[in-house]
């Protein structure tokens, strides 16, 4: 099947709201122009204000100062011999050797040992407890044993406090595989489990940042807990947990991170999952603003807060390479294992080179562990895919199992929001956007709840970035009621005429078992297109449950989304170089305030003029001549004075902004067309 990358026509992105025109805008020429802060379930906007680590608490101080030498004072005879009765004699053997060679000075050079091979979990969990109550200068994780049904527990020597001494061991001596140190073993009881931070990142993926954070640490990825995915090309401020770590050792990491940045830090008792927020505040400047006139940005803005936008699943939601992921959804509602994997793992377009030479080395070669070495760890999905097959060959099933569940629900979610997408667009292109119709679905007048939102059957739909360049919403979810009490209905021509309802009532389904569709022509949108792709909204067809349709459970979501919080001003600048709002880390780092083009700036409202940012190097982050510098960038740019628009708004964590930005210039959202946009400007300067 030949594909391409998708466009907003092929998942059925096709309406707008108003009939006013749009005007030419840049969106995210720069990481800056698109800001992205976390809102709590509090609905506290999440910040980062300081890098500083708190003061420890007293018995986590002193335990982080404790160090392996001062343990090994004593002798392990006994606990060696209690080892034996548990493991047998060749583990003890092995252990007392090993410890032996630590007390006599020779760790530099100390490989960690593997145990036997056991197949049985009990019995290794009991090995790792006594570790951690005997000898707590060790640290044991587990590995894969020489065949597929056992597992060997390997045995290293606590970094602990002594990260920066002789008892530290470099990852590269460590193997493949990196140890699973899910912080300390003897944690206080009186101080959280759970280290609550703010993680503020500038153009990367929230699994490529902890990836990194975890690698420092020598953590592995499972002992982080974040409420939802940002953005990639932004910068963006969430909340995130990581087990038994203290804020101290995570502060540090600040001066090697490069575009990450950690601070906030408090400890708590429970760990973030996916979808603890409320939503996100967006910060988002469009630049190089051409329109017939200021009239016509100035009424599309205004529109934007009054109207709102179609809440349709961005092009994110679908991925930006050539094999979109609501493909691979169908794949796995139809049963077809193999080509499923093969779509995942296949070699497509528009990927880096290294991802790429992966993918190709694999298809050419089927060289698994080949492949293993050569596919970045951030791509999850294919490595897990990859990790089963080498233990399970052919079998296909068990190795889309090995994906995350979260991760790999969400391929059929995304198929689920490719048919909602084309149902409202349906519903616009019949019946309009200015009054609800007889057979809308909208919330029952007993609901008050303003955010409708997906619900389905696998819980959370909130994973997104660990697909390669696939960044997906923040799904928030809710629970349908029981039976009997209808969380939405069907309108009648009773109901019209009451007018209780408005377009904001307006819901669609997410297919599932549950669920209700529209009382009109709108529902065949949903039927027809599932026919093509041969799948069955009503029937199973196989009976892998996570995998069908007919056994999720369904939800709803809001058709017509308004912008909360909403504010905009329109700005006159000089000069590409220089960002046009403030994020976090200027505000920490006091940058000085930005200089417009005076006289030259339209302001919204009453607001003021807060553009904070210090001037970069660079005039176009992507495009122009390196070599350019400033002051020459500046002369070049001082004949022409450029308009932006920088717009301030909250959404619902299952709401796209670039939908909202759609609906203002009235042109496709889609990376590649603003690329586009932008290698114009920045050819401009250059001439």
């Amino acid at each position: 099947m030949a594909m391409k990358t998708p466009e907003e026509s092929d998942v059925g992105i096709a309406c707008y709201i108003s009939n006013l025109p749009g005007f030419r805008g840049i969106l995210k020429q720069r990481y800056s122009d698109f800001i992205v802060n976390e809102v709590d379930l509090e609905g506290n906007v999440v910040h980062l204000t300081t890098l500083d680590a708190p003061p420890e608490p007293i018995h986590l101080a002193e335990e982080n100062e404790t160090n392996a030498s001062d343990q090994l004072d004593k002798s392990y005879d006994a606990e060696i011999e209690s080892f034996r009765s548990l493991a047998g004699d060749s583990d003890a053997d092995l252990l007392q050797s090993f410890i032996a060679q630590i007390t006599s000075g020779a760790e530099e050079s100390l490989s960690p040992i593997v145990l036997s091979p056991n197949c049985d979990k009990i019995h290794r969990t009991a090995i790792h407890n006594y570790f951690k109550e005997k000898f707590k200068f060790l640290v044991t994780d587990t590995i894969d044993g020489p065949d597929t049904s056992t597992k060997c527990i390997r045995v290293r020597v606590s970094s602990g406090g002594q990260s920066r001494g002789k008892m530290s061991k470099k990852r590269k001596e460590r193997g493949d595989r990196p140890f699973d140190s899910r912080g300390s073993s003897s944690w206080p009881e009186h101080v959280g489990k759970f280290l609550r931070f703010h993680l503020y990142k500038e153009n990367k993926d929230t699994q490529e940042a902890l990836g990194l954070i975890g690698k420092m640490l020598g953590t592995q990825s499972r002992s982080f807990g974040f409420a939802g995915t940002k953005d990639k090309r932004a910068v963006s401020t969430q909340r995130v947990t990581v087990f038994k770590q203290s804020a101290s050792k995570l502060a540090s990491l600040n001066e090697k991170l490069i575009g990450i940045k950690v601070g906030d830090f408090c400890y708590v008792k429970d760990g973030l999952v996916l979808g603890q927020l409320l939503g996100n505040r967006f910060t988002v400047t469009l630049r190089g603003v051409i329109a017939d006139s200021e009239d016509t940005v100035k009424a599309a803005a205004d529109a934007l807060g009054k109207q709102g936008f179609i809440n349709y699943f961005g092009l994110q939601r679908f991925g930006s390479g050539s094999v979109p992921t609501h493909n691979i959804g169908a794949a796995l509602l139809r049963g077809e294992w193999k080509t499923a994997v093969s779509m995942i793992l296949d070699p497509r377009e528009g990927e880096k080179d290294v991802i790429a030479i992966a993918r190709e080395y694999y298809k050419e070669s089927s060289d698994i562990d080949g492949t293993l070495r050569r596919m970045p760890r951030h791509l999850v999905a294919e490595r897990a895919v990859l990790q089963s097959l080498k233990k399970f060959p052919g079998n296909y099933l068990q190795a889309l199992k090995a994906i995350p569940r979260t991760l790999r629900m969400m391929y059929v979610h995304s198929y689920q929001s490719y048919l909602w997408n084309h149902a409202a667009s349906a519903r616009v292109q019949k019946y309009g956007s200015d009054q609800v119709v007889v057979g809308d679905i909208v919330r029952h007048q007993e609901h008050d709840d303003e955010n409708v939102a997906v619900v389905s059957e696998c819980g959370n739909d909130d994973s997104s970035d660990a697909f390669d360049n696939v960044h997906l919403d923040e799904t928030s979810e809710m629970d349908l009621p029981a039976e009997g009490h209808p969380l939405v209905k069907a309108l009648t021509s009773e109901d019209i005429a009451s007018g209780r309802y408005s377009l904001d009532d307006i819901v669609l389904p997410m297919p599932g078992s549950r669920v209700i569709y529209p009382n009109n022509d709108v529902a065949d949108i949903y039927h027809d297109l599932a026919k093509k792709d041969s799948i069955s909204l009503t029937e199973g067809m196989h009976n892998v449950k996570e995998f069908s349709i007919a056994s999720m459970t369904g939800g709803y979501r809001r058709v017509f989304q308004k912008p909360m919080d909403y504010d905009w001003e329109m700005l006159r600048y000089s000069d590409y170089s220089v960002p046009l709002a403030q994020t976090d880390l200027d505000k920490i780092n006091n940058s000085k305030p930005l200089r417009l083009v005076e006289g030259k700036d339209f302001v919204n409202g009453n607001k003021d003029n807060n553009l904070l940012d210090s001037v970069i190097s660079s005039t176009c982050e992507n495009g122009v001549n390196a070599s350019m510098n400033v002051g020459e960038a500046s002369i070049s740019d001082r004949d022409e004075i450029h308009m932006a628009l920088k717009l301030g708004f909250t959404l619902p964590s299952s709401s796209y902004a670039t939908m909202a930005i759609r609906e203002l210039l009235k042109t496709s959202t889609s990376v590649a067309f603003h690329k586009t946009l932008n290698h114009e400007t920045c050819s401009s300067l250059q001439t």
